[in-house]
């Protein structure tokens, strides 16, 4: 009789200490994840991988961008996987247009250099910063309080939900 009791206790307790660990197990199924970044982050975070890489007219790879071509790769390359327009003109035509001060993390901003129509682009990092390719610099990250950008500022556009 005590080894029939003994026996019982320990399928009792191994019963609870499985019990126990399918429990935590699926304690977090019916739970909506919540991510830890937006994908504005992702993209911002993408497009920061290739700070300094040079300037090329036409360019769409890393060995040399322009600056559609940067944001066309980087939006491709990055976590949300969009396919943009090629150029800043063809992407300035697409998106959600965005007022100044609704701007938002990886949202793309619109630039008149060659006095005509929008012939550059770049991505909002945040606190009026941007980053774009120039012939100067390559990739780099800038700032819309400038002249130069303030004076070319065209608009924003948003393509990733947020």
């Amino acid at each position: 009789m005590a080894i029939r009791i003994q026996f019982t206790k320990s399928f009792i307790l191994l019963g609870l200490v499985l019990a126990l660990a399918l429990s935590m197990v699926f304690a977090s199924f019916g739970k909506k994840a919540e991510a830890s970044v937006s994908w504005g982050q992702e993209v911002t975070e993408e497009a920061k991988r290739y700070i300094g890489s040079p300037y090329k007219w036409g360019g769409t790879a890393t060995k040399g961008f322009d600056a559609s071509g940067y944001t066309q790769f980087v939006y491709k390359k990055s976590a949300a996987k969009i396919s943009l327009p090629r150029t800043s003109k063809d992407q300035y035509k697409a998106g959600k247009t965005i007022a100044t001060k609704n701007l938002k993390e990886g949202d793309l901003v619109f630039f008149n250099t060659n006095g005509k129509d929008v012939s550059s682009v770049g991505i909002y990092l945040g606190k009026n910063k941007f980053i774009t390719v120039t012939p100067s610099k390559g990739v780099s990250i800038q700032s819309l309080d400038t002249t130069y950008w303030k004076d070319r500022y065209v608009g924003a556009k948003r393509f990733l939900e947020q």
